[in-house]
């Protein structure tokens, strides 16, 4: 039985294969790239956020935390759904721009999905004005799982509203309790770790 989420799969993975092999390159590095770029502002907004406050501090340093609870859940869920990846489940499609995962490296959700909209939902409750460079960032990353062949278009929107969904939760429900937490160490030995 074909599906709605099959036919986009073979849409975008059709598209892919139509361009030329520097995009198909540029896909598969910025898929890694995105997630290091989104880590790397993650660090820089730790870094300013010293000078704001402890509030500040603590919310970027829960970005790593609530990213990493965000990727636990993500592989709690992929061993419950067991999804079989599209690369090979779905009939008639294009080989994948990316080499399909073996079996039992299941397909819902996207992780790379989940992480990236994970680090921009942190980034952004850590520093608002980075929204517009941090969403386009993770919205990127989500696209090139698909256009790389490696997951359905509703594995990636799955991570993303699980990303961000426990980033914005975790930051939220934990920002009072990190925030004593930075206070009591900027008084103490850890000091230059949330002060500048």
């Amino acid at each position: 039985m074909d599906t709605v989420d099959n036919g986009l799969y073979r849409d975008v993975t059709e598209f892919a294969r139509s361009t030329p092999e520097w995009v198909h390159s540029l896909a598969e590095i910025g898929t890694e790239a995105g997630l290091l770029l989104l880590m790397a502002v993650a660090v820089a907004v730790w870094w300013r956020n010293r000078r704001t406050g402890a509030r500040g501090v603590a919310l970027a340093l829960l970005v790593p935390v609530t990213t990493a609870v965000a990727y636990g859940i993500s592989e709690i869920v992929k061993v419950l759904v067991d999804e079989e990846r599209p690369c090979r489940a779905v009939r008639g499609a294009v080989a994948s721009l990316a080499p399909c995962p073996p079996h039992g490296d299941w397909s819902f959700p996207s992780n790379h999905a989940t992480l990236a909209a994970a680090l921009a939902a942190g980034i952004v409750l850590a520093r608002r004005v980075l929204v517009w460079a941090v969403l386009p960032m993770a919205l990127l990353v989500a696209f090139s799982r698909v256009f790389l062949g490696v997951h359905y278009p509703h594995d990636v929107a799955a991570g993303l509203l699980l990303g961000a969904a426990v980033a914005l939760l975790g930051g939220l429900l934990l920002a009072r309790w990190a925030t004593s937490l930075v206070d009591r160490a900027g008084r103490g030995r850890l000091r230059v770790l949330v002060r500048a």
